[in-house]
């Protein structure tokens, strides 16, 4: 077993400023290990080396006057941790643009993007493709590394500042997409031009072409080396972040680092992740973090959900002007240490799949967020599995009672496949939005298995338009609400005899002024899903429009309880898991060998939409466990900064936390 599989990482990423180059190693290690740190991730090269490199296109930092990854290296070493190396080519010092500026990315009218001397490199230049290798090579040759780190990975054609300067049009970029695709390089950025979406394809093609060339590389020498990144592709550790910035418009998505794991942790074996919560409100405003109550549920939901622990600061810690987390920091930390055999090695407990878009078309993912949030409020047990890795996990996707398709247009042959067996094999198939409608061979899929075919594209804008939820045999949560509104586009789709359509659509009509608002007719051939039960093909719900989108941007509950009642009907309302616990209660439930399990209970109720304060106590809460068998024991496991909630065990199956703070931990034994 490789270090990194162990999944225990404490990582704590010192982000070095060129100013940084003769910082204290002494000081920083001590601060580290007070901190229970046993990964230390620091800047070795690419914009600035921190190290006395000999190769002519690289820039050492100015002043610099001992070798600082040889002593990070070895004091890290002494004391216990793994050095993770930091590089960034996305771009170069700008005295290595006046010497090569073939390297370098260009704009359509054939400017460089020089950002206060620190120059974009180019994806498919020399400069990245080779000369990389040369400089990733020179330090794990002469540095006891223990793993590497590729900053902003890929294309980048965003300044610090946000400037968008649009897609490189070097002649790098040029030859090579022609080379390739036969095609000059895009003029729109409009994913109804194909050649863009082949463009978008392009990108991620030499992306992958360049991993492998690292991966590769590397592991021909030190197959003891950690690869890590932003991407999937050839890595060992995937890099996520928590972050924020204060022009990120709304809703404040809380469920970052619970959705950056799972995303990963469920779907992929053979890789770790490691959430980074990053401690600056943003990437202008460095020197001040968020609120300790944010990264408090960062670094919990990361632990509860699967992986270790990973924070990062702007330089080091000595001179940095905001100390008001590191406390929180070093209490999770040092409760990871101390109970980290528990950790690191979760199996799922999960009723359903929720699939994350990953087509390079796909840029809107609401209707999947909206469906996370759902599921999380809900307490429903569910993993998170990539569509990049439907075909390999076959097998797995069986093992569900449904798999829920949010709003996926485009899928490949062999992932229709996949996803045509299901029903047969008794697992449900819900979807929404506009899934399944990007080509023929996907539209055919909604005829086939959820017994509908898409006849017309309505546009809903501002129109006084809604689905009914008169049915109250599906749909149970709607006891004296008949209408919910409806907004954005949705299919009319023709269902067949073998399946039901619920929710009719209520036509619009005026809404203004009063005197005017009536006159809406109930459709009788448009409706908002279909519920297929055929005997032979199994149970399906198809839902065109974009509920969980609707949730996601508003908060109306109407939309969750619309897509959790046919949820409901589809599986038959058999849950693993059922508990008391308001929606402001985030639930893990996760198996850790035959005959034990654990929970986490994480408080939410600092989360008030906008700020994250000190949650409220809550109390009373119970979970009933079903399908385990009897629980002979249960023990919580404590933080130093945490009192005894008094955690205990009722007819065998049904587990009482008196109170919960801000997060319990509660091992079961069966």
């Amino acid at each position: 077993m490789t270090w990194w599989q162990r999944n225990n990482l404490r990582m704590i990423q010192n982000n070095l400023r060129e100013a940084d180059a003769n910082l204290d190693v002494d000081a920083l290690i001590e601060q580290l290990k007070a901190m229970s740190v046993n990964v230390l991730m620091m800047n070795a090269g690419g914009i600035v080396a921190f190290y006395p490199t000999e190769l002519a296109y690289t820039y050492r930092a100015a002043g610099q006057q001992k070798d600082l990854l040889k002593e990070a290296i070895e004091k890290a070493h002494a004391n216990g941790m793994k050095f993770i190396a930091r590089f960034d080519f996305s771009k170069a010092h700008e005295s290595v643009f006046a010497k090569r500026p073939e390297w370098f990315y260009r704009t359509r009218d054939g400017e460089a993007v020089n950002y206060h001397g620190i120059v974009h490199t180019c994806v498919n230049s020399e400069y990245q493709r080779e000369y990389s290798l040369r400089m990733i090579d020179e330090v794990i040759s002469h540095y006891d590394v223990d793993g590497i780190f590729f900053n902003m990975f890929g294309y980048q054609t965003r300044d610090y500042s946000g400037k968008e300067y649009g897609i490189c049009c070097c002649d790098n970029c040029k030859s090579r997409f022609k080379e390739m695709y036969g095609h000059e390089l895009p003029t729109s950025e409009s994913l109804d031009d194909p050649v863009y979406r082949k463009y978008k394809e392009f990108q991620q093609v030499t992306t992958r072409m360049m991993l492998d060339s690292i991966h590769d590389f590397v592991k021909s020498k030190r197959p003891d080396i950690a690869i890590s990144t932003y991407n999937e592709h050839k890595v060992d550790i995937v890099r996520k972040e928590s972050n924020t910035e204060i022009k990120r418009p709304h809703p404040v998505w809380q469920y970052s680092a619970s959705e950056n794991v799972k995303s990963l942790e469920d779907s992929w074996d053979d890789k770790l992740v490691s959430n980074c919560s990053i401690n600056a409100i943003g990437l202008v405003h460095r020197f001040t973090g968020v609120s300790k109550h944010e990264v408090n549920i960062r670094l919990l939901e990361s632990l509860a959900s699967g992986s270790g622990l990973d924070f990062c600061i702007i330089g080091v810690f000595e001179d940095y002007p905001d100390r008001a987390n590191l406390q929180t920091v070093a209490d999770i930390f040092r409760y990871h240490q101390e109970n980290e055999h528990y950790y690191g090695k979760f199996l799922s407990m999960a009723d359903v799949a929720l699939l994350k878009p990953g087509m390079p078309s796909q840029k809107d993912t609401k209707e999947y967020l909206g469906m996370f949030k759902m599921l999380k409020e809900e307490h429903i047990q569910f993993d998170v599995i990539h569509q990049h890795t439907l075909v390999t996990n076959a097998d797995k996707l069986a093992s569900y009672k449904a798999v829920l398709i949010p709003d996926i247009a485009q899928f490949t042959e062999e992932e229709l496949t996949v996803l045509e067996k299901l029903p047969a094999r008794g697992v449900g198939l819900l979807s929404t939005g506009m899934s399944f409608t990007f080509n023929e061979a996907n539209r055919g899929f909604v005829t086939r298995v959820f017994g509908g075919t898409l006849e017309h594209l309505h546009e809903v804008k501002q129109e006084a338009s809604y689905f009914s939820t008169t049915d109250k045999s599906v749909f149970k949560h709607f006891p004296d609400r008949d209408w919910i509104i409806v907004d954005g586009p949705f299919y009319q789709v023709r269902f067949d005899d073998q399946t039901t359509g619920t929710l009719p659509w209520i036509e619009p009509s005026t809404f203004g002024p009063p005197e005017r608002a009536f006159g809406h007719r109930v459709s009788q051939n448009i409706f908002g899903a279909g519920l297929s039960n055929n005997a032979q093909a199994g149970r399906t719900v198809y839902m065109p429009w974009k509920p969980a989108a609707l949730y996601y941007h508003h908060g109306y509950s109407d939309h969750k309880f619309a897509v959790l009642d046919l949820l409901d009907t589809l599986i038959g309302n058999n849950w693993t898991l059922e508990t008391n616990a308001p929606q402001q209660v985030e639930l893990f439930f996760n198996k850790l060998d035959e005959h034990t399990y654990i929970v986490h209970l994480l408080n939410m109720s600092g989360f008030n939409g906008v700020s994250y304060v000190e949650p409220i106590p809550i109390r009373d809460l119970t979970i009933k466990l079903n399908g385990i068998g009897k629980i002979t024991d249960g023990r919580e496991l404590m933080r130093a900064s945490q009192s005894e909630s008094g955690v205990s065990i009722e007819q065998n199956s049904t587990v009482n936390v008196p109170v919960l703070q801000d997060f319990a931990a509660i091992v079961l034994k069966v």
